[in-house]
């Protein structure tokens, strides 16, 4: 067996199985394959070798034979070495004959090896931002947020106002035809809240129950559906209902309702110290990702093809899952957008390679720095992951505990190393 390293994080075995060894193969897939075939006077599995060859081809048994010696040779390969490999070989026979030694090469990716340099330096360079004081002003836009929230709707007879919710008929159209989703019967609508391009719900503005408009339009340049940014289109609007929405007056009673508070004071302390934990994330978060930024611009590694689609497929998973929670329809969606997956793939790419050269980052540094997290860690808090996903209907029975016990280690320990680098 000779061993070579290629580029991208693969290796290449040339790997020889001996004449008679590989004779013994050939004659325990003979077995095999004449239990899967009916031959007459002999129980199934008991045929000699060049019956079965008779009856379904000496090449077919050659060819099992080969099969089973390169998976028992390729694994025991592996084992020897101690190879981290990942994903499965590619297998080029080059030497096959009845009476010889069975020759070929097996082509790899492995894990690759990472330098990350001085990320010590690298986490210190980067400075934490400093929480910012909440004001009043953040606390008062919540509690509207909450007064919003259990509004009153009444209907009423007047015309459109700033905080209305309505109920609209609309088409839009470019150069006389209709544009893909383009049309909506009585779609709900608070006016001012800016769900539609910039000007449509100010033409809202004055209209009344039954009233009909007409205007034009121009959609934004950074519209997110690029085959409609920056142009220009026609609106067609009916109003069908305007609710004047009632806020709750703002009381201790009102905060009551709430719950878990008795006055006013209590909620909008309890707003404050909220916003300071989101602000304290959100600071925490940024501050993660210039680290591992500055971290793997100074790292050596080459990522093997492998990991970067395994990625790939994972941010697509999330992506049709986010998709999907909104209660859209992927390929639907994709059509809307005038995007195909191959074409969403590549546009993350870049990100994809980045997402994988942090996590080898992170676990490279959790070697050097000895963390390890103790298995009762580890346990609590897959607990806790089994007790929300047993709330939700038959996510228990799809549970993989083995890959739920490595994600949460490695979550864990991802936690451990950004702890040390903060200390930096």
């Amino acid at each position: 067996m000779q061993i070579k390293k290629l580029p991208k994080s693969q290796i290449e075995f040339e790997i020889v199985v001996p004449a008679e060894e590989f004779k013994t193969f050939i004659k325990s897939a003979s077995q095999e394959l004449s239990k899967e075939i009916k031959i007459d006077g002999f129980r199934p599995g008991k045929a000699p070798r060049e019956i079965v060859e008779k009856k379904i081809g000496a090449e077919k048994v050659l060819a099992h034979g080969a099969e089973k010696a390169v998976k028992k040779s390729y694994a025991d390969a592996i084992v020897k070495n101690k190879i981290e490999a990942i994903g499965e070989p590619k297998i080029t026979i080059t030497k096959i004959a009845p009476g010889n030694n069975l020759e070929y090469k097996a082509v790899v990716s492995v894990m690759p090896e990472i330098n990350v340099g001085d990320y010590r330096k690298q986490a210190k360079s980067v400075k934490l931002a400093k929480d910012a004081e909440i004001d009043e002003k953040q606390i008062d836009k919540e509690i509207e947020n909450l007064q919003k929230s259990r509004a009153k709707l009444v209907t009423v007879l007047r015309e459109v106002r700033a905080g209305d919710k309505v109920e609209i008929d609309f088409q839009v159209r470019i150069d006389g035809k209709e544009i893909p989703q383009g049309s909506s019967k009585n779609h709900p609508l608070v006016v001012g809240e800016s769900y539609f391009i910039p000007g449509f719900e100010d033409k809202l503005l004055g209209m009344k129950e039954k009233e009909e408009k007409e205007f034009e339009l121009t959609f934004p340049k950074d519209y997110h559906q690029e085959e409609l940014a920056g142009k220009a289109a026609m609106f067609k609007v009916k109003v069908n209902l305007i609710q004047e929405r009632q806020l709750p007056e703002l009381n201790d009673e009102f905060v009551k309702n709430l719950g878990h508070f008795n006055s006013l004071s209590e909620l909008r302390s309890s707003i404050k110290d909220g916003l300071g934990v989101e602000q304290k994330k959100r600071n925490e978060d940024s501050w993660r990702n210039e680290v591992m930024e500055s971290i793997i611009k100074n790292s050596e590694v080459e990522v093997p093809d492998l990991l970067i689609e395994n990625e790939l497929d994972k941010m697509m998973s999330e992506f049709e899952q986010n998709i999907s929670s909104m209660g859209m329809n992927v390929d639907t969606y994709l059509e809307n957008i005038k995007k195909t997956r191959d074409g969403i793939r590549k546009g993350w790419e870049e990100n994809a390679i980045k997402r994988v050269k942090s996590a080898l980052a992170l676990k490279k540094i959790a070697e050097e720095e000895g963390i390890e997290i103790p298995s009762t860690e580890i346990e609590a808090e897959m607990n806790k992951a089994i007790a929300y996903l047993k709330s939700i209907s038959d996510m228990e029975n799809q549970l993989d505990l083995e890959s739920l016990y490595a994600y949460t280690k490695s979550i864990l320990a991802n936690e451990a190393v950004f702890k040390l680098l903060a200390k930096s």
